[in-house]
């Protein structure tokens, strides 16, 4: 008989419903979606035990092998983490995709993950209709009724799609987990893709396992409530929210996406002691006009990746929360900086058995305060190994010499401290200066009229090789009231003359990924110097 292995998500769920069964271990909020008008949905350990067998037993009649994959297309439902078990369980291959995707970009993920079906949600389902046109290997949809758009594909219009809803309405013989080997994997997670085709990372099963240790590092207590509105398209709601959640007992609570104007009634509707951001939406919680409550809430600890300096002490005075800083990303690597170790600013230090270093071109460890790029790997020296699939060259570019090369720039201080400056190739440098775009973001959400920002560089208009303008993309919160001037005014009185934007180009919404990470290519595209939306400032 199979021993099971808590490391493996299938078995983890089913030892937990032994021990726990009525525990309410997930609980996918209303409130920030229709103000409450519908129940919440709460998933007890029994409960996904099996809805999970459920759509096993479907991959199983529809011929998936171990191994086989298929895309997995919604916002946060618990039909999602449902899916995942089911993967699992009969040892196929999920591809969480963001269920915006569309065109050619979603007609490639599924091509290049050879996805032989798609579980979705009705507001994605005309996308995959027609990705699916592009992608003859796909024989089957399995699509969930959401009741959450208006404009959907009915299931009937869709060929070769049927009703998951349906699906867990009805009993399903018992599945016994396929899984026989716990590095096998269990999903392939896409990078953003900002530059050329994204690349497919793979996740074996025992990796989303040891993400109940970063519970460990974000030092949950039995009591803790943990929330995100990040999305489980992603890793970080994966390994920061449901993975330590799962694995300890911890009741979580998930939104179907990151509301900042609402995140604080959720964290107190519900209890809420911790949640994740990532690097915008700090910026964009801080940019909310200041309410005499903000302080008043039940949030004892951020999980923060990429708080920005300029704000943390002043985030962290504001909403009364303690914050801890991490790093890390799909690939691997890691490095945490426990709440009120070190400075502020610093992501921390490597964590345990990984050795983290800031390199030069020539792979020479970078002096004290000296840019370079963050590479990690194994602290006994071993060769890191990431598998982008079937992409190779990409694997053995990420993991030239031993080191996994993150793409990010940083540096350290005399105590070994690390420091995140830049994306790779995207350091924003005018008229000499390399500008810290977190206090100009700092400076610009303070202004009452702006409930949202991002700073980014576009090409200098004076043509200086390496140079940079600056462009601060601005969401008012009364376009119609928005005063450019007073904008301008308070940079000038808050920051030096070479971070002041050279203009503003007010927008509806910064475009962002499911990771909450603003598109700046969108942005870029939309920007003309001359545009009616965009202003300078007047001399």
């Amino acid at each position: 008989m199979r021993e099971r292995n808590e490391m493996v998500l299938a078995d983890l769920i089913q030892v937990r419903a032994e021990q726990k069964p009525d525990l309410d271990v997930l609980t996918f909020e209303h409130a920030s979606l229709d103000g409450g008008a519908t129940p919440d949905e709460v998933r007890t350990f029994a409960e996904l035990a099996t809805n999970a067998n459920r759509i096993a037993a479907f991959l199983v009649a529809r011929g998936m092998a171990p191994g086989d994959r298929f895309a997995l297309m919604m916002r946060n439902h618990p039909e999602f983490v449902e899916a995942m078990i089911a993967a699992s369980t009969t040892g196929c291959v999920f591809v969480p995709i963001d269920p915006r995707t569309r065109g050619e970009k979603l007609a490639f993920m599924l091509r290049n993950a050879g996805c032989k079906g798609v579980v979705c949600a009705d507001y994605a389902l005309r996308e995959v209709v027609a990705a699916r046109q592009q992608n003859p290997q796909v024989d089957w949809t399995l699509a969930l009724a959401s009741g959450e758009a208006e404009e959907v594909l009915a299931l009937n219009e869709a060929p070769g799609t049927e009703s998951l809803t349906e699906l867990l309405s009805k009993p399903a013989s018992t599945v016994d987990v396929r899984l026989a080997d716990p590095e096998a994997p269990l999903q392939i997670i896409y990078t953003s893709g900002t530059t050329g085709d994204p690349k497919g990372v793979v996740f074996p099963n025992a990796r989303f396992g040891s993400y109940a240790a970063v519970g460990l590092i974000a030092g949950y207590q039995p009591a803790d409530r943990p929330y995100t509105g990040l999305s489980l398209t992603h890793g970080n709601a994966q390994a920061v929210t449901l993975a330590p959640s799962l694995a300890m007992g911890l009741r979580a609570v998930f939104s179907r996406r990151f509301t900042k104007s609402k995140l604080w009634d959720v964290c107190r509707l519900h209890g809420c002691t911790a949640f994740s951001l990532l690097g915008g939406m700090a910026t964009a919680i801080y940019s909310e006009p200041e309410k005499p409550d903000d302080g008043e809430n039940p949030v004892r600890r951020v999980m923060s990746a990429g708080m920005p300096a300029a704000i943390w002490e002043s985030f962290a005075k504001r909403f009364q929360t303690e914050i801890l800083e991490w790093y890390g990303a799909v690939e691997g690597g890691l490095a945490f900086n426990p709440v009120g170790v070190g400075p502020v600013g610093s992501f921390g230090k490597p964590g345990p058995g990984l050795d983290m270093k800031i390199l030069d071109e020539n792979d020479q460890e970078c002096a004290t305060g000296v840019a370079g790029e963050i590479c990690s790997r194994p602290m006994d020296g071993a060769r890191v190994s990431v598998e982008y699939h079937e992409n190779p060259s990409a694997s053995e570019k990420k993991t030239r010499g031993g080191w996994l090369r993150s793409g990010d720039i940083g540096h350290t201080d005399a105590e070994g401290w690390l420091f995140f400056d830049y994306r790779k190739g995207g350091g924003i440098r005018h008229n000499g200066d390399f500008v810290n775009i977190g206090f100009v973001e700092k400076a610009i959400a303070e202004v009452p009229s702006v409930t949202d920002v991002f700073v980014y560089g576009v090409e200098a208009a004076s043509g200086a090789p390496g140079e940079k303008d600056v462009v601060a993309a601005i969401v008012p919160t009364d376009a119609n009231a928005f005063s450019a001037d007073a904008v301008f005014a308070a940079c000038r009185q808050a920051l030096e003359s070479n971070f002041v934007p050279c203009y503003l180009q007010v927008v509806a919404e910064i475009p962002k990924t499911a990771s909450e990470k603003p598109q700046e290519r969108f942005l870029r595209v939309d920007f003309a110097s001359d545009a009616p939306n965009v202003f300078t400032e007047a001399r």
